[in-house]
């Protein structure tokens, strides 16, 4: 969340950079700032009465030392205890409307991020390899993928509900193959540490990432339990150093971790209902990094760039793009897509978004780091996180630019090696 200091002494400029966001949180931040007035004035009315009782205390030990009435006294200093009561009282309320009005406003962009209310103004970063011609009728990947007995969605309907999907014989082997080709890169290529964490978080956890309160209606949660199903694997990981002071030697702490997600898609009716584009249970090996304040956008494009490499690897045409304010995640400050490139759509498509969200998380989790030794003063850490990548959209794209005449998918040679040693995939 926004630091409640830098809205008070610049509330104006928090508002512009709010309203790039097409946020509509005005009303929000007058109920903060009038919530933190009200919250400072009783704290200072109550340190008054503090300091008041405290000299009335010490009137009444000298009466009591010298043998003189001192019940009146007494009876002043037990008025005003009810009156510090009552103060304190209102302030804890004033402090828990306050936290609820920050939880409710979302990050600041940052000045690099391009200003736009969705992503029709999003701009082109960069963009690597060709997208190939082919000689037939492109097909997509769900008609591949039932014609090489490899994807039933029908089936995972009947046990489950629209938006899963069942993967069987090499496409199940392919989805596991690019889940360990993934990991592998990230662990024993670009340096990071592979974290295997649990799927069930609880509700501090959500709080901590920024996907509760607002986002509460896209998320499973269980019944008899106070436990949600993770949406991406941000949640548990960020969260292992919830609550905690790092040291400054051991920032960048850089974590890959391969998770099942599941998201309701409340938001999104409609969209991409055909395939498996968006799915309410999917497979993603997420990064997550936390850095120092001066070294977070460095870090961010280290992070896209690492990203980047799995899909140079399998040789897949993308594009990078930068997100415009107003299609910016609630938590980011700045985030760069990659799209990776579907024929059968004949266009790019998101597979991964690396964000840089500051200390926004951070102030949430209560993660911060030290400088200089044991006694140096703690501040907030930077913390990131991308998609390293979301498999099944791979899976998608390498099913689709893959595809050959006769209906069989060509293989990428990275893959190879984690699919036997075959070179495609044919009808069985």
């Amino acid at each position: 969340m926004l630091d409640i200091k830098r809205i008070r002494e610049n509330p104006e400029t928090v508002r512009d950079l709010l309203k790039k966001r097409g946020a509509g949180v005005a009303e929000e931040i007058e109920l903060l700032i009038e919530t933190d007035k009200k919250r400072r004035a009783g704290i200072q009315q109550a340190e008054q009465l503090k300091n008041k009782k405290k000299t009335l205390s010490q009137e009444v030990g000298k009466l009591k030392q010298k043998g003189e009435d001192a019940s009146a006294l007494m009876d002043d200093v037990k008025h005003l205890n009810e009156e510090i009561k009552r103060f304190d009282d209102t302030a804890d309320q004033n402090e828990q409307e306050l936290h609820e009005h920050l939880l409710a406003i979302p990050n600041t962009p940052d000045e690099s991020v391009p200003e736009g209310q969705d992503e029709s103004a999003n701009l082109l970063v960069r963009q690597w390899g060709t997208p190939a011609t082919f000689n037939f009728e492109v097909r997509n990947h769900v008609e591949l993928g039932e014609k090489l007995d490899i994807l039933d969605q029908k089936r995972a309907v009947k046990i489950s509900a629209s938006r899963f999907a069942v993967f069987k014989n090499e496409g199940a082997r392919l989805l596991r193959a690019l889940i360990q080709f993934m990991l592998d890169v990230q662990t024993d290529e670009n340096g990071y540490t592979e974290i295997y964490p649990p799927v069930l978080v609880n509700r501090d956890a959500l709080l901590g990432t920024g996907q509760l309160p607002k986002f509460e209606e896209d998320l499973f949660k269980l019944a008899d339990d106070p436990l949600y199903l993770i949406p991406t694997a941000e949640v548990p990981v960020t969260n292992l150093h919830r609550d905690e002071i790092l040291e400054e030697d051991q920032l960048p702490l850089c974590y890959a971790a391969y998770t099942v997600c599941f998201r309701r898609e409340a938001g999104s009716y409609g969209k991409d209902t055909q395939g498996i584009i968006r799915q309410h249970q999917f497979d993603k090996v997420e990064l997550v990094k936390f850095a120092t304040p001066e070294t977070s956008y460095d870090e961010l494009e280290k992070l896209v760039g690492d990203a980047e490499s799995i899909l140079q690897k399998l040789n897949l045409p993308y594009r990078m793009m930068n997100l415009c304010a107003g299609d910016l995640g609630f938590s980011s400050a700045k985030t760069y897509d990659l799209e990776v490139w579907l024929p059968s759509q004949n266009t790019y498509r998101e597979i991964s978004s690396c964000s840089n969200f500051l200390d926004y998380q951070a102030r949430r989790a209560k993660i911060r780091f030290r400088r200089g030794g044991p006694k140096g003063k703690p501040e907030l850490v930077h913390t990131l996180n991308g998609s390293g990548l979301a498999a099944g959209r791979l899976w998608i794209a390498v099913i689709e630019n893959g595809q050959q005449e006769d209906g069989s998918i060509l293989i990428p040679p990275a893959l190879r090696r984690y699919m036997g040693d075959r070179e495609s995939i044919g009808p069985r």
